[in-house]
């Protein structure tokens, strides 16, 4: 069996960024993958500004508490006011550019209006309250790299350098079906040996978050035919193909034989728990089908937990990479174990977990790969490694959802 590491880089070695971008308007590109850096076309500030409601004045005209000074001018937020006389204050408001002579910035609430005069009754150092010229961001400094997920954040950030659209990768194209005759929508009734197909909902769910566009071709008869046709259907105008389920080599498993029919397969045997089984490959009907579509396939186990932590540790990682992110690894933290693990086993194990108000981390007690409650139960995934034992104190792995939802 492949190991957990082996698996990920071979999918990530596999993937590619999709090749074509576009330019959208910061108001549509949140969520979006950053296609090139982004240089700064100003200086923010743009020049010395206040940070504060008051008076702006010469450090060296108020010498002690409750000098009084004339107040010479009012410089409102996008103003430019004259330069201060010495033995004048200025009244200015926040982001109001700071005048020339001025070195300190003194707040309201430390002065008193007397008519056209200012009591100041507090003695400033130089600099107090003024934000300096491109101290945020300086005029032709890179401010956002490529390979980047763009965060309401990253936006603010390209407003703040004056662009107003960024390049963004297209965004990924998947195709999803489900087999399986025993699949029933929820809605309708349940028949005898029926089970409701809960693992369309998820992965629709998951690759919605990602932000890919979903074209979903439903179920798929239990037939080698039909899945033929839904594989060569789906590879027509998607980057990727995703199933849960039906790669094994029972009679009724058809999409290992399909897939292999219309382009290559890898079924790996993967060391973890839950999600052992990952089908990998390629549809290519380019060829064949008068110059039909490819794309990378992706199949999942069918087990709910086993497919959703499959997706999360390893095909979201590769989605990722195609969309053109850089940085495809979620974060770890340690955290302080609640529970004794006293039986390993040999492949590595993602339980189901849930952090506790003072920094240790529980169980849910079935970590059964069908019990689908564990997942809403739980925050995130305890990470063991092969034969790893663990005692109630001990320190573990913990990757929250939060990590793995985005």
């Amino acid at each position: 069996m492949l190991t957990f590491e082996q698996a990920f880089e071979r999918l990530l070695a596999a993937a590619q960024p999709v090749a074509e971008t576009r330019s959208l308007p910061l108001t549509a590109a949140a969520g979006r993958v950053l296609a090139a850096p982004q240089v700064s076309t100003v200086a923010s500030p743009p020049l010395d500004n206040s940070a504060m409601d008051g008076y702006a004045v010469r450090v060296a005209d108020v010498a002690a508490a409750g000098t009084r000074l004339p107040v010479s001018q009012r410089i409102p937020a996008g103003q430019v006011g004259s330069a201060l006389q010495p033995g004048t204050a200025a009244r200015i408001f926040t982001g109001a550019p700071v005048p020339p002579g001025a070195d300190a910035v003194v707040m309201q609430e430390r002065c008193a209006a007397r008519g056209e005069e200012v009591v100041v009754n507090h003695v400033p150092r130089p600099g107090e309250n003024i934000r300096r010229a491109g101290e945020d961001i300086a005029a032709g400094a890179e401010i956002l790299q490529a390979g980047i997920r763009l965060r309401p954040q990253d936006i603010a950030l390209a407003a703040s350098a004056g662009l107003p659209e960024l390049p963004v990768y297209r965004r990924l194209r998947v195709g999803v079906f489900f087999t399986g005759d025993e699949l029933i929508q929820p809605g309708e009734p349940l028949p005898p040996g029926g089970i409701y197909n809960s693992n369309r909902y998820a992965l629709r769910a998951l690759l919605d978050g990602l932000g890919c566009e979903v074209r979903d071709l439903g179920t798929v008869p239990d037939n080698l035919a039909a899945t033929r046709e839904a594989l060569r259907k789906a590879a027509a105008d998607n980057d990727l193909i995703i199933t849960s389920g039906g790669v094994s080599v029972g009679e009724e498993d058809h999409v290992k034989a399909a897939v292999e029919a219309e382009g290559r397969l890898d079924l790996w045997k993967i060391a973890i728990k839950p999600g052992k089984p990952l089908a990998f490959g390629e549809i290519d009907c380019s060829i064949d089908h008068d110059g039909g579509g490819k794309a990378w396939f992706v199949g999942l186990p069918g087990n709910p937990v086993s497919a959703m932590v499959t997706f999360l540790v390893l095909v979201r990682p590769f989605m990722l990479r195609l969309q053109g992110v850089t940085d495809v690894v979620p974060r770890r933290f340690p955290l302080r174990a609640e529970f004794d693990w006293l039986r390993p086993d040999a492949r590595a194990e993602f339980l189901r977990g849930r952090m506790t108000d003072d920094g240790g981390v529980e169980l849910f007690p079935n970590q059964g790969a069908g019990v689908v409650t564990s997942l809403c139960w739980g925050d995130g995934l305890v990470l063991l490694r092969p034969e790893q034992t663990v005692r109630c104190g001990d320190a573990v792995s913990f990757v929250p959802f939060a990590e793995l939802l985005s």
